[in-house]
């Protein structure tokens, strides 16, 4: 057999000097791979993003332009949809919306946390049932309670009020809430609290000054998806408000008609109710993206 001196004791086959072009081969093919799902990755993201720009792209048309077919791509862009938006009276629904949306968040983060850390870092009895009656609210359509929802805020005198909307949205953020905190307590380490608890920190102390810090992420994940929930939802704001509670979504629905041009007015509307929610998703970006990572990597 052939053999070849590469260092004083050591010796190489041929095989072995064959294994550099394998490697390299086998590293081009994965590079290959690796371009084409990023490719694929770029179309998908473009063919989900393309109504949005769209969208935005019919708010700086005139009516007459929306309607065209087939659609103008180079156009004129004009301002003159978001100034008969803001003269229009967006002011109060989106005051609203952002009253709704920041109360009901708030009261499900103070509500969901001490309820997570008692099914996860001190379970309590019968935990496992506890976590399926939180998931079962989210089995009822929402269509199906209505009318006993209705009947009751009719009778505490909330109907067209925020109050109304910030109680509902509040149990229909909860089980997603708990759900969520739950699995980001679960991976903090058992031996830091072990630590905490041994130089006698107390329930307060342990909470605040060990677990929040590490779960503050998967907090913030779980409260930009709660404001994206509370912020869209359009069926109990629609049905249990009119004129002095309405948010966004019963605000846009008001451009609708049965005749006239309004598909202009209707994507202003549409691009300016969604800046909040984008403005703060890009705020926290990081803490998203840290959140939703929590516990992934060892």
């Amino acid at each position: 057999m052939a053999t070849a001196a590469v260092t004083p004791g050591v010796v190489v086959t041929p095989r072995a000097r064959a294994r550099p072009s394998f490697w390299r081969h086998r590293g081009g093919r994965q590079h290959v791979y690796g371009v084409f799902w990023t490719a694929v990755t770029w179309v998908v993201a473009v063919i989900f993003f393309f109504p949005v720009l769209w969208m935005v792209l019919t708010a700086f048309k005139t009516e007459g332009a929306a309607y065209t077919d087939p659609p103008k791509i180079i156009f004129h862009p004009t301002w003159t949809e978001f100034s008969q938006v803001f003269s229009g009276g967006i002011a109060p629904p989106l005051e609203h919306s952002i009253f709704v949306t920041l109360a009901s968040t708030a009261v499900v983060l103070m509500l969901a946390i001490p309820a997570a850390y008692s099914l996860s870092i001190r379970p309590v009895k019968r935990w496992s049932d506890a976590l399926f009656f939180f998931l079962s609210t989210k089995m009822l359509p929402y269509v199906a309670a209505i009318v006993p929802i209705y009947i009751v805020a009719r009778n505490l005198g909330i109907l067209d009020n925020d109050w109304a909307l910030v109680i509902l949205y509040t149990g229909m953020n909860l089980p997603i809430a708990i759900w969520m905190i739950r699995s980001f307590l679960l991976e903090v380490p058992r031996e830091v609290l072990e630590a905490a608890r041994i130089d006698g920190a107390d329930l307060w102390v342990e909470i605040r000054q060990v677990i929040l810090p590490i779960v503050v992420p998967g907090i913030a994940a779980t409260a930009l998806i709660c404001v994206i929930f509370a912020w869209n939802e359009f069926f109990f704001a629609v049905n249990l408000t009119a004129t002095k509670a309405g948010t966004m979504p019963v605000f846009l629905v008001g451009f609708i008609q049965s005749e006239g041009l309004y598909w202009a007015r209707l994507a202003a509307a549409a691009t300016v109710a969604s800046l909040p929610v984008i403005l703060v998703g890009w705020i926290a970006q990081k803490q998203l993206v840290r959140g939703l990572s929590l516990g992934a990597l060892k």
